[in-house]
């Protein structure tokens, strides 16, 4: 936002100040040099040209004094000097007096060269460049703290995203240790049972193997059911861990419940819900989430979303598939930084989920 204001005041500077050709290339390398500054600054890496910048802007000053007699060519070293001085891991005030000195002296230098009115000389070379170079600096400190406190911000955010997912998956596993754990026990008790009656009563043990194999089918089904997102849940359960996983990550909830939901269509809207919750910790920087309920539907808005092409949302697209099968819609859109992820049945099928 700032880069073409800059370059535009540069660009009139060199324009009503340079006299010859070979002072608007003077001139224009002092405003090239800021505005390399501002673009690494922004990207938050200015060390990488800080130097350079530094000491082209500072020859401009120097040559704008001594040589050329431009009195704008300061405009430089007070747009480097405040980027780069608040950027450094320590002496920041030495440094920022010594930049300013640096414009100062080098203005008062150009009464060693010219014969023109002290109070001329004075304002024009010594106290404005001095003035604005010692003001924008001082102002960069703050706004330097500002940023870094920003950064910070952002930075807990995503380590609370972060760690919002490790709970999802936390969870996940959790309900795989649930199904597969019980089972293991019961199974291995079963066996031990069988062994016992091995010799003793073989029609049981029969028994025991059928219950065994019936047990582990079952289970092999229910892990299958969880690793696709197919296995029974509670709406109601998963609305209150959407809402505790958004607001661990700092995001504010609404939930809307406008009616029950019936039981076999809340399946389907409770996988769609844990997929939506999923991608927006996943792939938006949410500030909010809006979760309506109907008899048939559920719909999720957040903002926050890329200004970019409609994402490939493999979860989702999966989803669409199977509430299309059971009579339903599954709506993915993106508009204006906001995402809206609906399902609705809008016959509220009761055979949904099946």
């Amino acid at each position: 936002m700032f880069l073409p204001v800059l370059a535009t005041v540069g660009a009139l500077l060199v324009a009503t100040d340079a006299r010859t050709w070979w002072q608007a290339v003077v001139l224009a390398l002092g405003v090239v040099a800021a505005l390399v500054a501002f673009v690494w600054w922004a990207a938050r890496d200015i060390s990488r040209v800080a130097l350079p910048c530094l000491t082209v802007t500072a020859a401009v000053w120097a040559l704008g004094v001594l040589v050329t007699g431009n009195d704008t060519a300061f405009y430089g070293i007070s747009i480097v000097g405040p980027l780069t001085i608040p950027q450094l891991p320590r002496h920041r005030g030495w440094a920022a007096l010594g930049v300013t000195a640096y414009v100062a002296a080098t203005g008062a230098a150009r009464l060693l060269v010219t014969e023109e009115h002290l109070s001329g000389v004075l304002i024009a070379y010594v106290i404005v460049p001095t003035g604005v170079t010692a003001v924008l600096t001082g102002l960069m400190f703050p706004n330097q703290r500002f940023y870094g406190l920003v950064t910070e911000l952002e930075e807990a955010r995503e380590r609370e995203a972060e760690l919002a997912v490790i709970r999802e998956r936390m969870r996940f596993a959790s309900d795989l240790h649930d199904i597969q754990g019980h089972t293991l026990h019961v199974v291995k008790l079963k066996i031990t049972l069988a062994q016992r009656l091995l010799h003793s009563d073989a029609e049981r043990v029969e028994q025991e193997l059928r219950e065994v194999h019936t047990l582990v089918s079952d289970t092999i089904n229910q892990t299958k059911e969880l690793a696709y997102a197919q296995r029974r849940l509670n709406l109601s359960a998963e609305l209150e861990n959407a809402k505790n996983l958004f607001e661990a990550a700092g995001i504010r909830v609404r939930v809307d419940r406008e009616a029950e939901v019936d039981a076999h269509v809340g399946e389907l809207l409770g996988q769609v819900l844990r997929e939506t919750t999923t991608n927006i910790l996943r792939h938006a920087q949410a500030g909010q989430v809006r979760i309506t309920l109907s008899e048939s539907g559920i719909a999720i808005v957040n903002d926050g979303a890329r200004e970019a092409p409609l994402p490939e949302l493999r979860g989702l697209a999966t989803l669409r598939e199977r509430v299309a099968g059971n009579g339903g819609e599954l709506t993915v859109e993106q508009q204006d930084g906001r995402f809206l992820t609906a399902a609705a049945f809008p016959h509220g099928r009761s055979d949904a989920a099946h």
